[in-house]
């Protein structure tokens, strides 16, 4: 086959989380059935990055490596484009090229709109100017993917009549998200929307579902919506398309911001070396 494409996947404790995955997989094949598409993961899973790149290069000799990724932390700047490299290595005939993370985009601002759109429709449709959002993503130590959140909340603010547009995250930095909601309640809102950052479920969303029913507990007198995660809405698969496309026609592809070079330097502090 003249191109094969590894779709990387992060990989859950949740066996659920990886089965989403998979089938988003399926999804995406029954869309382009002309297209060899393989799926491996960065961790928790049986198929990992080495045994995906190994399967992918006996089938081809110009490999697409798709991240189903939304923010560009370790893994993406650095964990993959090791083993990346290992696998040039490994298969020299071979060509693999490297599409971007799916990041900040107006395909994902699209998605939050809707789904902001449901948990109102949920909530009766309360006044927004009393009706608090909060995006809640995963939490990274790398200022550039946590700054991807901050720049979706900000355009979902602009892009709506919501006076109160937040983030928080659910783990490694903060704000997190009981902090988030106390702020919105002192401030007046009376019903608050919850947005789950996020492409498919797993341990976190599990959390945040008991987090949300822990603040509604705590909260009686406020109204809280939940929405759902992005991953089989239309604009994942048509953003990655986009990538496929790219990639295949030798357009430019958007480079990774690299937090000051901060993945480098730790690189060549142990050792490594990656490529962008």
């Amino acid at each position: 086959m003249e191109h094969s494409i590894l779709l990387v996947g992060h990989g859950s404790r949740a066996k659920q989380g990886n089965i989403e995955i998979e089938t988003f997989a399926e999804h995406w094949r029954a869309q382009h059935p002309e297209w060899q598409i393989d799926v491996c993961f960065i961790e928790f899973a049986d198929v990992l990055l080495d045994a995906g790149f190994d399967l992918a290069a006996k089938k081809s000799k110009k490999v697409l490596v798709v991240p189903l990724i939304l923010n560009a932390a370790g893994h993406v700047k650095m964990e993959v484009p090791e083993h990346l490299a290992e696998a040039r290595k490994r298969h020299p005939t071979v060509e693999f090229l490297y599409a971007p993370h799916l990041g900040a985009s107006e395909a994902i601002l699209s998605i939050m709109k809707r789904n902001l759109q449901k948990v109102m429709v949920g909530l009766d449709m309360p006044d927004p100017k009393s009706t608090g959002v909060i995006v809640l993503g995963r939490g990274s130590s790398d200022k550039i993917a946590n700054g991807e959140v901050a720049k979706m909340a900000r355009w979902l603010w602009e892009e709506t009549q919501h006076e109160l547009v937040d983030m928080a995250f659910t783990g490694i930095t903060f704000p997190r998200l009981e902090t988030a909601v106390q702020r919105q309640i002192k401030l007046g809102m009376t019903q608050v929307c919850v947005l789950p950052y996020y492409l498919f479920t797993g341990t976190l969303i599990e959390r945040i579902d008991k987090q949300v029913a822990h603040l509604q507990a705590q909260y009686p007198q406020i109204r809280f919506g939940l929405s759902q995660y992005f991953g089989f809405e239309p604009e994942i698969y048509a953003s990655l398309d986009q990538r496929v496309f790219d990639l295949l026609e030798d357009r430019p592809t958007k480079m990774m911001e690299c937090d000051g070079c901060h993945y480098r330097q730790i690189a060549q502090e142990h050792g490594h070396g990656h490529e962008h």
